[in-house]
């Protein structure tokens, strides 16, 4: 890989904090000439190293504490490293903590051209975006209000739209999708996909397993501020899945369950005509999806869905341990990766739906649902889990594992077959 492939490069990166006890521990500090320590040292990340390349999307995730945010602010220059280098090449855009760079006492207005100046951007560059900005936040007259009289909503559909219409080269992004509405998240997506597709690398922080699924090429992630896994979306997820829910250094002995029970049976789902190979799979594989199936009006995998009609989504399930809450979900998404439909047996029935299973049980599930979708290409995403006292473990997800299309039944003629029908109404006599 060369340089000029390379957007990102981190090198043994470690940031250390001062941590005092007492805001005038400081000043004992500063006069000790560093006879005497007034302070205990915080290491929030230890000699960390990895590139990014350009055009390239990576999901960074760990839990709290784990350093994701220090990362970030190392990055986009906010704070310096105690040793270590970061080299970056391009224009960096950065939406991170919410409210981070905004003054609340500004207008949406003044904000916006202030974060274009700082930016490096002119006045008259920015008046040139500004309609574009505005229309993308979408927040109507508040655009010339106060930011501390904003929703919580209005604030990240304002700071995203400032920060993606600056032509970013590298897009940093911490968590603020989570704020945003399921139509306004759809719109983030379709813009971060555009500067990935002309070649910008892009860095997101998040807690949301489905985006870092759906649009990370690889992930990161991180433990305590160190680096433990670079690589594989699907292996990374697992591992930091193994970690919330067994609390071990290692991955434990539940994400090595094996598959050759005696009743295992073959994986059937990549002989689907819809199959997805770009699925993200992951899951300790207590029990898996080896088979799945659409019906619809009697016909069974249609090439194409009909809006309206009621579908059926069944996939079966292979039991490799004892589960005591097996749940099960299914959910449908947009290219770009917005979420328009999820559901799950809980909600649907209050209960698993399907009792405690053993090793070797085999079930097929149903989900029956009417797709009121516009005409287009969708993908489709079940998992297999458990509901537990540490919260759901996921056995099987499979993210996107079926891209379907929805369109309009069409006549031999190229019309709409609107099903019409006929019949002469006799008036009573």
């Amino acid at each position: 890989m060369s340089k000029d492939d390379i957007a990102i490069s981190v090198r043994n990166l470690t940031k250390t904090y001062r941590l005092f006890g007492h805001p005038g521990d400081r000043i004992k500090q500063f006069f000790s000439l560093g006879l005497k320590q007034y302070h205990r040292e915080f290491t929030a990340l230890k000699d960390v190293s990895f590139d990014i390349k350009k055009g390239e999307t990576v999901g960074i995730i760990g839990r709290n504490g784990s350093g994701k945010s220090t990362l970030l602010q190392l990055i986009c220059g906010i704070l310096k490293p105690t040793t270590g280098t970061v080299q970056v090449n391009g224009r960096v855009s950065a939406l991170l903590e919410l409210g981070a760079g905004f003054n609340p006492e500004f207008t949406g207005r003044e904000n916006v051209y202030f974060q274009g100046a700082l930016m490096g951007f002119s006045e008259a560059q920015m008046k040139d975006r500004f309609d574009d900005i505005a229309a993308f936040a979408d927040i109507g007259e508040f655009i010339d209000q106060p930011v501390r009289t904003y929703s919580s909503g209005m604030f990240v559909r304002l700071a995203f739209a400032a920060a993606i219409h600056v032509n970013p080269e590298i897009l940093l992004v911490d968590e603020a999708l989570a704020v945003g509405d399921r139509a306004f998240q759809a719109k983030c997506f379709k813009k971060i996909a555009a500067i990935r597709e002309r070649g910008g690398a892009i860095l997101i922080v998040t807690h949301s397993l489905e985006q870092v699924a759906h649009f990370c090429d690889r992930a990161l992630l991180l433990d305590e501020g160190h680096l433990i896994a670079n690589g594989d979306t699907s292996k990374t997820l697992q591992q930091y899945l193994s970690r919330l829910h067994e609390k071990v250094d290692e991955a434990p002995e539940a994400s090595k369950v094996s598959t050759s029970s005696t009743n295992s049976a073959p994986d059937l789902v990549q002989g689907h005509p819809a199959y997805n190979p770009g699925e993200t799979r992951w899951g300790d594989r207590a029990a898996t999806i080896f088979g799945v199936r659409i019906i619809q009006g009697g016909r069974e995998n249609p090439k194409v869905i009909v809006p309206g009609i009621e579908a059926e989504v069944e996939y079966c399930i292979n039991f490799h341990k004892d589960i005591e809450h097996p749940l099960c979900g299914l959910a449908i998404k947009s290219l770009e990766g917005a979420i328009l439909f999820s559901v799950n047996s809980l909600q649907l029935s209050g209960l698993s739906g399907i009792g405690r299973r053993k090793t070797n049980d085999m079930v097929k599930v149903k989900f029956t649902f009417q797709p009121f979708f516009d005409c287009g290409e969708y993908l489709l995403t079940a998992g297999i889990a458990s509901d537990t006292s540490l919260g759901i473990q996921p056995h099987d997800r499979r993210y996107d594992f079926l891209k379907f299309r929805v369109a309009h039944p069409v006549l031999p003629t190229g019309e709409i077959d609107m099903a019409p029908s006929f019949d002469i109404v006799v008036p009573d006599t």
